[in-house]
């Protein structure tokens, strides 16, 4: 069992190191290099092996933001996330596009801000995480009732919850820190431990709640979804667009074998709001060494990108969005932070996977085999999404 254990600790260091190493698969990429240096912008891509398609690689949305721009852009692979918070920390890079876990550490910790953010696939940049229930639940009726002392939040206490998985953000992370956060739930255990949230929701939920691993039935959005209709479990954690998507006009077969007969039988607790917004990958950037000007001029030309139905193909080809929309910090990050900010040990999860020394990125040190995993996990799904664009010098 020790040498088990270790292997997949060994696996974990692996898969992390490997992600955010620098130039992996870019031995055969060529980029072009900026003719003028007092003219030029630096679009700084994350490692992936597929950019030797032509489509994906991101020297076409380089030239397109070149042209928009009116000045010279060129491409320079880098490491990974946290090289980003720390490219941007310092000023070498302009702009730096990261996951939404990583772009709210950077904002609560350097003040790094949003001027811009990937799509969602229905064209949003972001979606809402939600509590689904039957309609006829005392959860529903009471968030339909305008009594203030009845909450459907101090409801869901003892209640069977399905959760996406153990480290979601619309199935775990941002409910869970939200009821944390406004008093309903007591986390149980070390407060700066990410593995306290598992005992503090089977405590204040149920020991039969469902938090699925990979693959399992219940697993992923359809899973928590499933778990609720099939009759598992009292509350589905997931996002807003769950019902639509599943149990909507062409409805999966689980769908209506229980107490739930048609779609208008599944209810969205809190909606529109529910419990925050899980972010698009955002552009961040550093006030300190960007002015207004700049940045409405990075603005202007990635809004002309995303409005041009031609252009608009790069980002998707490149950055796998269907455009960019203009936003800032507070709209953006803000309710995605305040919901996930009471999280045991968030700070500790997300600080370990983007953890960074100036040009040295280590994997997190870490006894806690589920904190590196994730972390590792974290780092794959980031690959090929980060964006930087510098104005001069190296990282």
């Amino acid at each position: 069992m020790k040498i088990e254990g270790l292997n997949t600790l060994l696996v974990a260091v692996f898969l992390m190191t490997t992600c955010m190493s620098g130039c992996l698969f870019f031995d055969s990429a060529t980029f072009d290099k900026c003719e003028d240096p007092d003219n030029c912008l630096t679009i700084a891509f994350e490692t992936k092996e597929e950019y030797r398609n032509k489509d994906q690689n991101p020297q076409r949305f380089a030239d397109e933001l070149g042209e928009r721009l009116g000045m010279d852009v060129e491409i320079y692979p880098v490491r990974g996330p946290a090289a980003t918070i720390e490219a941007l920390r310092f000023g070498h890079a302009d702009i730096g596009f990261l996951d939404g876990g990583a772009a709210w550490l950077s904002w609560q910790n350097h003040n790094l801000q949003v001027m811009a953010s990937e799509q969602k696939a229905d064209g949003r940049p972001y979606y809402t995480a939600i509590a689904w229930v039957h309609k006829d639940s005392d959860m529903a009726l009471a968030d339909q009732d305008d009594d203030p002392d009845t909450d459907p939040y101090a409801l869901m206490k003892g209640k069977k919850s399905c959760h996406t998985s153990a480290l979601g953000s619309a199935g775990m992370l941002l409910p869970m820190g939200y009821l944390i956060a406004n008093g309903y739930v007591e986390v149980v255990g070390d407060p700066d431990e990410i593995t306290s949230l598992r005992d503090t929701v089977t405590t204040h939920f149920s020991e039969d709640s469902s938090i699925p691993n990979s693959g399992t039935l219940y697993y992923k959005y359809q899973g928590a979804l499933r778990c609720l209709a099939e009759g598992a479990g009292d509350i589905a954690f997931a996002k807003d667009p769950t019902v639509p998507s599943y149990c909507g006009e062409t409805p999966e077969d689980w769908c209506f074998v229980d107490k739930f007969t048609e779609t208008s039988d599944f209810y969205a607790i809190g909606a529109p709001d529910g419990f925050g917004r899980a972010p698009g990958h955002p552009a961040m950037y550093n006030p300190e060494y960007m002015t207004e000007e700049e940045v409405k001029n990075i603005q202007d030309a990635m809004q002309a990108i995303s409005d041009d139905e031609e252009a608009s193909q790069i980002i998707l080809d490149v950055m796998y969005s269907p455009g960019l929309t203009i936003t800032n910090t507070t709209t953006h990050l803000g309710t995605y932070g305040a919901a996930i900010g009471g999280v045991p040990g968030i700070d500790a999860y997300f600080g370990a996977a983007f953890s960074c020394s100036g040009d040295e990125c280590d994997p997190p040190e870490s006894s806690n085999t589920m904190l590196i995993a994730a972390g590792a996990v974290g780092a794959l799904a980031l690959v090929g999404g980060a964006v930087y664009l510098r104005r001069n010098g190296t990282i």
